[in-house]
């Protein structure tokens, strides 16, 4: 069942020890206000209220894509030179947007107000504005805050100061019975797609999260089980385990291989029979392996380098070396959080050079120095390199696609490959 790996066959596998290059200097990455793009696509009953600058309406608008006259679920509250200098109460400013929005969009049941870069500077506490939010607007709508801000954070950290936030709302579970809390946003294709395998397996008592919808929080108890479905919620994992939720330790289920060990670890954990296992996976296993070997013959023994951007860099490394036989050059990831990516690095090769936050200069000059076929970085990093000569994928188009799952897996690996072959035809 499983392919035969010859990249393998000479290389010791194991990275978990390997010293890392630790490195801190000059950034270019987006925020956490992206984040939002993503979110409010998911939990639909949602609004984001970024309390920032119009440089910050600039940026969502952009990366959303939406027209100005759509009816979306974010905006800005705008801190002006009025807020600055001190002329308004920012504080009043805010319960005087808010109470406006709500008026005007019955429809809202959760409201995050989003911290940003100017929020942060002049010291607004939103946590506190949330707070007096919450107590006037409930029942109806529930006020959270969490931090964008983009001053020490890499663009998913959004992602995980919001599920954290909205972890403490959690309501407690109260039947009986083990539960699975599937970690992590997914689109919702994906998640059909899973949840009919868990049920096939034999297992009922699973939720996802955050859910389609504020009003159905799943409940969490001393019985529920949590696993990661994106591996940059370092946060949330520890807001959950906090509350008692025990974390199953997994690879992500990103191509056949790491898909196929995630499910294995939460069949393992919710004693399925291992002939079971096999007979509910193998179909959708032998789709996904099917749909990466088209690719394979155009990728295998190409070079690749990772440039720190996402946080899926090493999970996408894993699935690259694995199942599309590529080489690893270099996997730099913004923060490396060794308790969620040992899976992941048992699985590399002991020869890979990882890297830990950024110094542009430093690892533009490896890139000079390796040459790699294929370079996976931050958009604003694309143009320049590809002016020298390089190829380029953007890391942030991974976060957006649905890559998850078995039928995903041909997907993720097009994305490797379309680069390579796009180029194949410029040059003809």
């Amino acid at each position: 069942m499983n392919p035969v790996i010859p990249i393998r066959s000479a290389e010791a596998l194991g990275c978990a020890n390997t010293p890392v290059i630790s490195e801190k200097g000059q950034r270019q990455v987006f925020c956490g206000l992206t984040g939002i793009i993503w979110l409010h696509r998911k939990i639909q009953d949602a609004f984001f209220l970024v309390v920032g600058s119009r440089t910050c309406a600039h940026l969502i608008q952009s990366a959303a894509g939406v027209m100005i006259f759509a009816e979306p679920r974010f905006g800005t509250a705008i801190i002006d030179e009025r807020d600055l200098a001190g002329i308004a109460d920012a504080n009043d400013e805010l319960d005087r947007v808010v109470s406006e929005l709500l008026a005007r969009r019955q429809d809202i049941k959760l409201l995050f107000l989003v911290g940003s870069c100017p929020s942060e500077v002049i010291k607004l506490d939103l946590s506190r504005a949330a707070e007096r939010l919450c107590k006037q607007h409930m029942p109806h709508t529930r006020v959270l805050s969490y931090s964008g801000s983009g001053i020490e954070t890499t663009f998913t950290q959004g992602e995980d100061a919001c599920l954290a936030a909205l972890t403490e709302t959690l309501p407690a579970r109260t039947s009986q019975g083990k539960h699975l809390l599937i970690v992590g946003t997914l689109a919702d294709v994906v998640e059909d797609q899973l949840s009919v395998l868990l049920r096939k397996m034999g297992i009922e008592h699973f939720d996802f999260f955050p859910p389609r919808r504020s009003t159905a929080l799943p409940a969490i108890g001393p019985e529920t089980v949590c696993v990661l479905a994106q591996p940059f919620l370092a946060d949330t994992a520890r807001q959950l385990e906090s509350k008692g939720v025990k974390r199953l330790e997994a690879p992500f289920p990103l191509g056949a291989e790491g898909t196929t060990k995630w499910l294995r670890v939460i069949a393992q954990a919710f004693a399925i029979d291992h002939f079971r296992f096999e007979e509910v996976t193998q179909a959708a296993r032998q789709r996904a392996e099917q749909s990466v070997a088209r690719h394979r013959t155009q990728l295998q023994g190409k070079s690749i380098t990772f440039l720190p951007d996402s946080q899926l860099e090493i999970p996408l490394a894993r699935f690259v070396y694995q199942e599309l036989h590529m080489k690893l050059l270099e996997v730099g990831t913004p923060y490396l959080h060794r308790q969620i990516m040992t899976p992941e690095l048992e699985q590399l090769p002991s020869s890979t050079r990882l890297s830990e936050g950024q110094s542009l200069e430093l690892q533009l000059d490896r890139c000079d120095a390796d040459q790699p076929d294929l370079i996976v970085c931050g958009l604003g990093l694309a143009n320049p390199l590809e002016a020298k000569g390089f190829t380029t994928k953007w890391s942030i188009e991974l976060v957006f696609t649905p890559i998850q799952g078995y039928e995903q897996a041909g997907d993720l690996a097009a994305l490797f490959s379309r680069p390579l072959a796009r180029k194949l035809k410029l040059v003809a």
